[in-house]
């Protein structure tokens, strides 16, 4: 990792992402957190079950993360475009007799085009996720990795990443554990992020 280079941090208000802004603030990186409003919360959070993002308290975990570390942070709305690509692809494909995989399908198409738009406007020079996989540079061209931790590894869902994009991606979990990310949310004072629940299904 590099020092002193602006870098782009997806935040989801859970474990993962906050530790690994930390983990890149600490390195010396200038960080900014951002979150993606993919879904009309108000109106989907009809239940205390937690889904995915589908939570206001998790834009307000992500927030609370930033300040204490001290990071700008913001919201980018992308309902618009994620409704119409994803969702509605996710409605076709089940009802066409398929097995559906949005999470493949919004982090190819959406996310980290996204993501990497807003990191060029912002002029950072990366931009990071708190998913458990490893990019390497071979020969040219950059290789997902699997994750240190084989049980939370995440490039089933990543294999669809562009090489421009998986150039400009860190994942600094990629080379740890899980009991790892929870044992330093602890000890940053973050004691809070290890008592949410894992997630595991769709965000909408």
């Amino acid at each position: 990792m590099g020092s002193k280079k602006r870098v782009l941090v997806a935040m989801s208000g859970g474990i993962d992402s906050s530790v690994s802004a930390i983990i890149l603030h600490e390195a010396g990186y200038e960080v900014i957190g951002v979150t993606m409003k993919t879904w009309n919360y108000t109106n989907a959070c009809s239940t205390k079950k937690q889904i995915g993002c589908c939570n206001l308290d998790t834009i307000n975990d992500a927030r609370a993360v930033a300040a204490k570390v001290g990071f700008p942070y913001m919201v980018l709305d992308i309902r618009k475009t994620f409704g119409e690509y994803v969702i509605n692809d996710f409605v076709a494909t089940y009802l066409a007799g398929r097995t559906p995989n949005p999470c493949v399908l919004c982090n190819t198409h959406i996310k980290w085009d996204a993501l990497r738009q807003r990191a060029e406007e912002l002029q950072c020079d990366y931009l990071a996720t708190g998913h458990y996989a490893q990019v390497k540079e071979e020969n040219g061209r950059y290789v997902l990795y699997k994750s240190k931790d084989l049980h939370k590894d995440q490039t089933y869902a990543l294999w669809g990443l562009s090489q421009e994009n998986l150039k400009k991606t860190i994942f600094p979990l990629g080379n740890m554990t899980k009991h790892e990310v929870r044992k330093l949310a602890k000890a940053k004072g973050f004691d809070n992020l290890t008592q949410k629940p894992e997630s595991y299904e769709i965000c909408f």
